[in-house]
């Protein structure tokens, strides 16, 4: 309500006012004259005028700053180029000279022609022998003779290599208990003489074809009779062998063929001749060629590497037969190297020789039956790599089948009471589970070990004669002050079996045979070398340091503990 009076109030104070002026108002009327300008038409069209407010323009100058510079110079000794009139000193001649506790001497001369980078030649010559005897047994002495002489020559494309081989084992056959008996009577002597020969090149471009190609002759036998009659009957044999191989890389394949031919002809006696109905003349003609292609590549920059191919062989002696075997391997390199798991199947056709069973076990008979041993499968997986820089293992596991697996039993029939050795095959699943490590820091101190594991299922045989179940091998060596250099090696193996005909000590009957356990290896030998200076120096070598007098072979002892000290010379 009170506003609406406010509102009346200022209504009537309008109207009063208006009339007030109302009535103020008067009215003049003046008579003049005015003058009109003429009018005119704008040409122009009319437009809109803008005023531009002008802006003004900052400018920022550049500073100059001028800072004060000092320059040192320092003093730098001007770099020097030695001149080596002449590289540090080889010599070419070493000389070893010892002798053992059992009147065993030791002579050994290397020599090597000097740096070039072109010409390479030189010799090696040993000698080594005993004249102990084993307490018990028949006489033991033996000697042991090599020579070999050897040059090539290098080039640019290839390299060839040319070496001369004889080597010369005398022995007694003393594996039972006579003091007394002759000597002469199990005396035994192989000689080997020959030569082999290589050439491969070396061409960088990977658009040719590389190869190497080798030649190889080798005379084999035994002691020849007193009586000229009985010449011709011992073991003789002429080996010769044609190797090559050719490889071609294109991109990251790598096209590879080897193509072999070995041959081996062993004689005993005469052809269609005995001495008795039990001896007879034995002539065994034995040609192997094999052709293996294959194929390898690498992928994943490198990383990864496989293999594969065939390896095609045959067998030529009485009657020929043709094999078959596999060539597959794979390899993956993870972590830089640090593991490397691998994998494969391989298989292939070993050619027995009366050297390769001689070197195995000198004690066999001259009248050998020689077969080629056929690893029909040998397939492997494992892994290896290294922990850290200077610690690196190897595991692996394998199963293998060989047909004529050779064995060595005592025989009963030939050796007219000297004990031999003849040669039985069988076929057998071997199943090996193996580990290494090795250790090493720099040339100061290196350690490696590796232990193995055999299982073996022979079809005749209740066991593998005289092969270990076990076996743990040690070696070591290290540098002190490049004064000291200390050798450890050591050997362990177990299992090991002999075929006997009868019963005894130590004597089980499994599946109709008599087996007769021979025993565990221990083997330690250490050795210790003394630098008077760089061209002299002396040796210790302690042989056998547990004098285990255990069994190589039945009733083969070893020489127990042994000791042999000797010098070196350098010129």
């Amino acid at each position: 309500m009170f506003k609406y009076f406010i509102l009346l109030a200022f209504s009537v104070t309008g109207l009063t006012s208006f009339a007030q002026i109302k009535q103020d108002e008067e009215s003049v009327l003046v008579k003049a004259n005015r003058t009109i300008p003429e009018a005119y038409r704008i040409v122009e069209s009319p437009k809109i005028i803008d005023t531009v407010i002008p802006q003004s323009e900052v400018e920022y100058p550049l500073l100059s700053l001028k800072y004060e510079t000092k320059i040192i110079l320092d003093t730098i000794e001007p770099a020097t180029v030695k001149l080596v009139d002449k590289l540090p000193q080889l010599y070419s001649s070493y000389v070893k000279v010892g002798i053992g506790s059992t009147f065993m001497p030791l002579g050994e001369i290397y020599y090597n022609n000097a740096r070039s980078r072109k010409y390479v030649y030189g010799g090696h010559l040993k000698h080594l022998s005993s004249f102990g005897n084993i307490k018990g047994y028949a006489p033991a002495q033996f000697d042991r003779t090599s020579l070999n002489i050897f040059g090539g020559i290098n080039e640019k494309n290839y390299t060839a290599r040319g070496e001369f081989i004889n080597n010369n084992r005398g022995l007694h056959q003393y594996g039972f208990k006579n003091e007394k008996a002759d000597r002469d009577s199990i005396q035994n002597r192989f000689n080997e003489i020959g030569a082999q020969f290589s050439f491969a090149s070396h061409k960088k471009d990977s658009a040719n074809l590389n190869y190497k190609v080798g030649l190889a002759y080798f005379n084999f036998q035994d002691k020849k009779s007193k009586i000229d009659s009985l010449a011709n009957w011992r073991g003789r044999e002429n080996y010769f062998a044609a190797t090559s191989s050719f490889w071609y890389q294109m991109g990251k394949e790598v096209f590879a063929a080897d193509l072999n031919i070995r041959y081996n002809g062993y004689k005993y006696g005469e052809k269609d001749a005995g001495l008795n109905s039990l001896d007879t003349g034995i002539i065994k003609n034995n040609t192997i060629v094999n052709l293996k292609p294959s194929i390898t590549t690498y992928a994943m920059n490198n990383k990864l590497k496989a293999q594969i191919g065939i390896d095609i062989t045959i067998d030529a002696q009485e009657k020929a037969k043709f094999y078959i075997y596999p060539v597959a391997e794979v390899k993956y390199s993870m972590f830089d190297d640090i593991l490397i798991p691998y994998a494969g199947i391989k298989g292939g056709l070993k050619q027995n020789t009366f050297k390769s069973l001689s070197l195995e076990n000198e004690f066999i008979l001259s009248n050998v039956q020689l077969q080629n041993e056929s690893n029909t499968l040998n397939a492997f997986v494992g892994f290896k790599g290294t922990l850290t820089k200077r610690i690196a293992f190897n595991a692996s596991a394998s199963f293998s089948n060989h047909k004529n697996k050779a064995l060595f039993v005592t025989d009963t029939v030939y050796a007219k009471g000297r004990n031999q050795f003849r040669v039985i095959y069988d076929t057998m699943n071997i199943a090996t589970i193996e580990g290494s490590i090795s250790y090493q820091m720099s040339e100061k101190l290196k350690i490696d070990g590796v232990a193995k594991f055999f299982s073996y299922n022979a079809k005749n045989n209740a066991f593998a004669w005289n092969l270990p179940q076990f076996q743990l091998i040690a070696r070591g060596s290290y540098n002190l002050f490049d004064k000291f250099l200390i050798n450890l090696d050591m050997n362990y193996e177990g299992g090991r079996k002999a075929l006997v005909y009868e019963k005894g000590t130590n004597v089980t009957l499994e599946d109709g045979q008599f087996a007769q356990k021979l025993g565990f290896i221990a083997d330690v030998n250490l050795g210790v070398e003394y630098r008077y200076n760089k061209r002299i120096s002396a040796f210790l070598q302690f042989n056998n340091l547990a004098a285990q007098r255990y069994q190589r072979w039945h009733n083969y002892q070893v020489q127990g503990f042994q000791v042999m000290g000797g010098v070196t010379f350098r010129f």
